[in-house]
């Protein structure tokens, strides 16, 4: 028999969507912080193996304040970004037409959002609002915009920023970027796809299998008021943030894992890990991926208890498929000899073991 109607979940045209009331909370102040010593928080999230999970990872996030998080490297990525948008702007940065407002969108949110939680850096204006170390005013109500908003909204933060927007044949399509220091990708090669597209061209693994389904059904219902996370993490051979010129040129055609050179020293190993949020615009319906990306060298993080073990555990528990996408075979040797090597120092030095779950929660 068919459901009663009044159990039918709510319903909507797809690439139709009926703006909502909600009203993003305004952010605490963000307790102590500074530009000169709020470190970055210590993601970690890699887990023992022997099995490795692919899922999406989804949790909620805690409060409305935690939505992006700024740090003492911001000057870094401040500078890196704006020398990224001089050397290759709209390659990294663009909105399409059609879904501008929704980009502006986002400004609006960030000029709410930044002030209340980092005062001390931020400061509201009449227009938009100034920041007080660089000494930028962003008017974000003039028409036209001094810049594409995208590039405008990617000056204000160190995350990367993305926005997915839903068409009548009910797919999300990445129509509003600025990906300045992925790494790994390049907006001008995902720009105007769907979603599905998006992974399956990066040769996600096990992404039709274990992801599609549930990435879809997630982003067909998220609201605007379940804003959440996920973090996932890489491997680097070479220290460049913004883009790692190991894997090829970022104008090269093609790029890929088999250029890099196999088994550098470790010096030349780093962790990138993202923190990413995910959350609908309550106006324009776009959901909005904030991609914050940290990144330290391995012979640093290699150093913090329970660290080297737990990732030589993680790196030794991915299948082929997730090894050829990670790269594994490129660095492993290195890799995994200095990771066993710091884990007996520390086996050596009588870290208690036995509290590990207890004191690094997931993803720390």
């Amino acid at each position: 028999s068919s459901t009663p109607s009044k159990l039918k979940p709510a319903t909507r045209e797809p690439g139709v969507w009926t703006p909502s009331s909600f009203v993003t909370p305004v952010a605490e102040p963000y307790p102590g912080w500074s530009i000169e010593t709020t470190k970055p928080l210590p993601y970690r999230p890699f887990r023992h193996g022997p099995k490795y999970f692919v899922t999406m990872g989804l949790r909620s996030l805690p409060s409305w304040s935690d939505w992006i998080e700024l740090d003492n490297h911001y000057p870094r990525y401040h500078s890196d970004k704006a020398r990224r948008i001089a050397e290759r702007g709209e390659k990294c940065c663009k909105t399409a037409p059609e879904v501008y407002d929704g980009a502006v969108e986002l400004l609006e949110e960030f000029v709410k959002y930044l002030p209340a939680r980092y005062p001390s850096l931020y400061r509201r204006t009449d227009v938009g609002m100034d920041n007080l170390w660089s000494g930028e005013s962003f008017n974000i109500v003039e028409r036209p915009l001094k810049e594409d908003p995208m590039q405008m909204a990617a000056r204000m933060v160190q995350d990367d920023l993305a926005i997915m927007f839903e068409r009548p044949d009910g797919q999300y399509y990445l129509l509003a970027g600025a990906i300045l220091l992925a790494g790994f990708w390049r907006l001008e090669d995902k720009f105007g796809m769907p979603l599905s597209e998006i992974h399956t061209s990066g040769d996600v693994p096990q992404f039709r299998e274990k992801l599609e389904k549930g990435m879809m059904n997630f982003f067909r219902r998220v609201k605007p008021e379940d804003p959440v996370l996920r973090n996932n993490y890489f491997l680097q051979v070479d220290d460049d943030l913004a883009w790692s010129h190991s894997i090829g040129s970022e104008d090269s055609p093609e790029v890929a894992w088999s250029t890099a050179e196999k088994n550098k020293a470790i010096e030349h190993h780093f962790f990138r890990s993202e923190r990413q949020s995910l959350r609908r615009l309550p106006r324009s319906g776009g959901v909005v991926f904030t991609i914050r990306t940290y990144f330290h060298p391995i012979t640093e993080i290699a150093e913090e208890d329970y660290v080297p073990g737990r990732l030589a555990s993680a790196v030794r528990s991915w299948g082929e498929d997730v090894s050829r996408y990670k790269g594994r075979e490129r660095y492993q040797d290195v890799l995994l000899e200095y990771l066993d090597q710091k884990h007996k120092e520390q086996v050596e030095r009588g870290l208690d073991f036995s509290q590990e779950d207890e004191r690094c929660a997931y993803p720390y």
